[in-house]
């Protein structure tokens, strides 16, 4: 793509993005205020109907994003039995802010709208964190090893603040996601986590954990993503916006919800232990299905 074009694309895609955000916020952040003064239960599901319904018109803004790129390719394996009246908990790899749009563009329209377990502290920033609060996103609060040796009585009180967060789910339709990674990848980080893996960052259990121990046997499945930009692996996100993403690769893996899944994960070693080796063995699978992946579009675009 020519770099002139390509400027012409980022600015019209950052300019776009910026109206869809607006346009769909602000009616978000008004029905969040109504939502604090009225703590109704009547109206509170009120305003999560229709703030579902103004982030899927943002999930459309982004479908249109994507329109951006004339030469985009998606290569999609797995959507088939997906439905709007399940509930889903969706574990992803993490590899941009991308992952989000792609997220959030191809289930739009297969599942219930997405909802992003997020860091505490996010629920302090202005507007942000309200608008976040009235979509009913699940707030997780971690606490460090070392500072749970300084403060012993905050044991445990991180999975209280999630449970509180899952426990609104039960009652209609939901898809958590979460990046199990904890954060996106970057080969530094690989090599400062010590990662096993060629592709990912070590998993973390503990916020799966706590979500499935929550909402019990209400998940009816689990979703395993894996997402993968083979022609534009640097830096997707910015190729996104500039209009220069070729390809987008995505496999979903619907997987039961097993017995041994269900526990205490916090008190419960064996569990605690069991569960990471399940999650472990998922995330082999998934490096193994990247570098597939990596191999096969090796020379494409060259």
């Amino acid at each position: 793509m020519p770099r002139l074009l390509a400027a012409i694309t980022l600015v019209l895609s950052i300019a776009l993005t910026f109206l869809v955000t607006i346009f769909c916020s602000i009616p978000i952040i008004t029905a969040g205020i109504v939502k604090l003064i009225l703590p109704v239960p009547s109206v509170w599901r009120s305003v999560s109907a229709f703030c579902n319904f103004m982030m899927y018109c943002w999930c459309e803004g982004l479908a249109i994003l994507l329109h951006l790129n004339p030469h985009l390719k998606w290569d999609v394996e797995g959507l088939e039995g997906l439905n709007k009246k399940n509930w889903y908990l969706l574990i992803c790899n993490h590899h941009s802010w991308a992952d989000i749009v792609v997220l959030c563009v191809l289930f739009r329209k297969h599942i219930p709208m997405n909802k992003y377990f997020l860091k505490q502290q996010l629920a302090w920033v202005p507007f942000i964190g309200l608008a976040c609060w009235a979509l009913d996103m699940p707030f997780m609060r971690r606490y460090s090893r070392s500072y749970l040796l300084r403060h012993p009585e905050r044991r445990g009180k991180d999975v209280e603040t999630t449970r509180r967060s899952c426990e609104k789910f039960r009652y209609h339709p939901t898809t958590i996601v979460n990046f199990v990674e904890g954060s996106r990848f970057t080969e530094e980080k690989r090599q400062q986590q010590r990662s096993p893996y060629k592709r990912l960052l070590p998993p973390k259990a503990a916020g799966i954990a706590m979500a499935l121990n929550v909402l019990g046997r209400q998940f009816d499945k689990l979703l395993n993503v894996t997402l993968s930009y083979p022609e534009n692996n640097d830096r997707p996100f910015y190729d996104m916006l500039s209009g220069k993403l070729t390809r987008i690769v995505v496999r979903v893996n619907l997987l039961p919800i097993a017995e041994e899944l269900h526990g205490d994960y916090v008190n419960d070693k064996n569990f605690k232990r069991g569960f990471q080796l399940w999650l472990n063995s998922l995330w082999n699978e998934k490096d193994a299905m990247l570098e597939r992946i990596a191999e096969k579009y090796k020379n494409a675009g060259h």
